[in-house]
């Protein structure tokens, strides 16, 4: 989503990139499995930590599934949350 397109490829699957007015964010939605995942940019207007890291330019996912956060990615790298064990989503 940082490369502005209106598309995301995973797999050999596409997914149209969405943008939400409300907080002038781009959001992915697509579905690994069983799981449908939103993906979601971080918003740098907020005062978590991710923020401030988005703040500094690093460029921030956060992905959620049935309605709880389960995992973010910072500069490629996965940070899995404990809901994402509790759901039972696969590695």
């Amino acid at each position: 989503m940082v490369d502005q397109k209106d598309v995301v490829e995973l797999g050999q699957e596409t997914w149209k990139v969405i943008f939400l007015r409300a907080k002038k964010l781009k959001m992915v939605e697509f579905r690994s499995g069983d799981y449908s995942i939103a993906g979601i940019e971080q918003n740098p207007k907020t005062t978590s930590r991710w923020a401030e890291l988005a703040q500094q330019g690093k460029r921030i996912m956060q992905f959620r599934c049935k309605g709880r956060y389960i995992a973010n990615v910072c500069e490629g790298k996965p940070l899995r949350y404990p809901a994402w064990h509790a759901l039972a989503i696969p590695e």
